[in-house]
């Protein structure tokens, strides 16, 4: 009879064990099933590979991109974004939005022109520029194009470059929001 009981009463401790274990097991499903959701759709990391983003970023930061930023609004000036370089399959360039869809943009004696005035960003300490590249002729965008240009403007390919020229929208990935790694550079922009 006593082994009996001790029967029952283990039995009801493993049936209550295993509802306690089953509840762990769903709630890190749902949470394993939500974190694959929003780094599906929402956000993406991107570690930064060359320094054509210096001073601002720099090679192996890692940054935090909100994919979905630009779905429900339009990018800005001075935004950071990565967006897919159209020449190399699986290649990913990140660069600041200068110029924006129907604007002209030029590079006059160094300097950056957007529709005839000369753009300056008292948060950014950038240095001349030497090679105008595309841009040592007006470029008008067009509703969906966008002018972008790495920090380093001496070390970057961006839309100077044939290769990179204009950004249409839907090569946009998403705004770089958040630079997480190395930790002491934490910074959200």
């Amino acid at each position: 009879m006593k082994a009996n009981m001790r029967f029952k009463i283990m039995s009801r401790i493993f049936k209550t064990n295993m509802k306690i274990a089953g509840k762990y097991i769903v709630m890190f499903a749902v949470i394993f099933a939500i974190a694959i959701t929003v780094s599906i759709f929402a956000i993406t990391l991107y570690t930064v590979d060359g320094y054509s983003m210096g001073p601002t970023l720099n090679a192996g930061d890692v940054m935090v991109c909100n994919k979905l930023a630009y779905k429900f609004s339009e990018p800005k000036r001075n935004d950071i974004i990565t967006f897919k370089f159209l020449y190399l399959k699986d290649t990913t360039y990140i660069k600041r939005v200068i110029g924006l869809p129907g604007e002209t943009i030029q590079i006059i004696d160094g300097n950056v022109y957007i529709n005839g005035e000369m753009y300056y960003d008292e948060k950014l300490d950038l240095e001349y520029i030497w090679e105008p590249g595309l841009a040592s002729e007006p470029i008008t965008l067009g509703e969906d194009e966008y002018f972008v240009l790495g920090d380093n403007r001496n070390n970057s390919d961006d839309s100077r470059n044939p290769k990179v020229a204009k950004v249409k929208k839907s090569q946009i990935i998403g705004k770089a929001f958040l630079r997480i790694s190395p930790i002491k550079d934490f910074t959200i922009y």
